[in-house]
């Protein structure tokens, strides 16, 4: 039986079924440098209480995802997102950092067909803004008092 994940990814990517196989870095509990809560699993992504991506293509080499937004998320309902992706090497306790490069695109192929994700500027290369980094989550996880605007709350560029 196939999942709903695999049907969508094969209906909306050409007809072709695209494995879901998330990297293990970044399937997990995190929080965010905003504070924020992000549960991410082979094929959904819950940021906070209210918003769902259900993930229908990993792309390990490029750095990305596709997913389709929740129907019952806050905002862009049913719309697709693409999620880029950059490793953060000593950085502690920030593993990794992501972009949504699109959020409400109206097929998963123009979510695909973004690419304004910059990984060699993380402090702007998500169309202007900074990647948002994460941590694992521990009992205690939450992040706060990093202002990510600060100079020594990201890499040099």
């Amino acid at each position: 039986m196939r999942s709903w994940a695999g049907v969508l990814a094969a209906v909306a990517l050409g007809g072709v079924p695209v494995p879901a196989q998330g990297p293990p870095a970044l399937l997990g509990n995190f929080s965010d440098d905003y504070g924020s809560q992000h549960t991410i699993s082979e094929s959904l992504w819950v940021h906070g209480t209210a918003a769902r991506y259900h993930i229908v293509r990993w792309d390990s080499a490029g750095h990305f995802l596709i997913a389709r937004n929740d129907p019952d998320n806050p905002s862009d309902g049913s719309r697709w997102t693409r999620i880029d992706w950059m490793p953060l090497d000593s950085m502690p306790p920030y593993r990794w950092a992501f972009c949504l490069s699109a959020y409400r695109a109206p097929t998963a192929d123009a979510a695909l067909a973004v690419t304004t994700a910059d990984r060699t500027s993380p402090r702007t290369g998500c169309d202007g803004f900074p990647f948002t980094r994460m941590a694992k989550s521990t009992v205690d996880s939450t992040v706060t008092g990093r202002d990510p605007y600060r100079s020594d709350s990201l890499p040099p560029e």
